[in-house]
């Protein structure tokens, strides 16, 4: 599955636009990260367990993204964009989303 996040892809002719795909999750940390971080926010500096966290979303989100292009025949995902709210405190959700399309 070829993922671009321009409305186009270099050299290839789309023939079929399918539709919007997306894939989400929302995602948190044991309480013992949680507590950890809670602690850095203290001294400043990268939170590494929600940045973890944050990495593992992504692909999750990714994957389920291109599991529904899959489904309606796709040969590729154009446009794609990601987004991210906190859900509530310690966990987030990640929005993977971008237009499945059938190339020539």
């Amino acid at each position: 599955m070829i993922l671009v996040n321009i409305e186009s892809i270099p050299g290839k002719e789309i023939s079929e636009v399918l539709g919007l795909v997306k894939g989400e999750v929302v995602q948190s940390k044991h309480v013992g990260k949680d507590f950890m971080a809670g602690m850095k926010t203290l001294v400043g500096g990268e939170i590494k367990g929600y940045t973890e966290m944050m990495k593992e979303a992504r692909i999750i989100a990714t994957d389920r993204m291109i599991e529904e292009a899959k489904s309606l025949g796709a040969d590729a995902i154009v446009g794609v964009k990601y987004g991210s709210s906190a859900v509530m405190q310690g966990a987030s959700e990640i929005l993977a989303y971008g237009t499945a399309v059938k190339l020539k």
